[in-house]
């Protein structure tokens, strides 16, 4: 992994580990049930970058690497079979342009 990728991931997956403790504080005083919903949101948006950042660092460096080795197909597909489980990709609207663009890989 690269340096600055590995120093993103981290620093921003410790920032998620406060705020989760902050919104289990929150559940355990009963907080508004809209309040709490809006900061595991939140939660997920922030999680949803760290997933950008290790898809960069994938893109980057492990991608490029494996079609150099003659890996480009297995690394595309495991690639692909990843993204199915990432919400901002594999959206409601998106889920079957995915499968559609897996099936036409093959």
């Amino acid at each position: 992994m690269k340096p600055e990728h590995k120093q993103s991931c981290l620093n921003r997956l410790k920032t998620v580990r406060g705020h989760l403790n902050g919104v289990i504080s929150m559940v355990e005083t009963e907080r508004y049930c809209p309040t709490v919903m809006k900061q595991i949101s939140a939660l997920q948006a922030a999680l949803e970058r760290v997933n950008r950042v290790l898809l960069q660092n994938h893109l980057e460096t492990c991608v490029p690497h494996a079609i150099a080795e003659g890996e480009g197909d297995r690394v595309v597909e495991e690639l692909l079979e990843t993204l199915r489980y990432t919400e901002a990709v594999t959206g409601p609207a998106r889920a079957t342009d995915l499968t559609t663009i897996a099936e036409d890989a093959k």
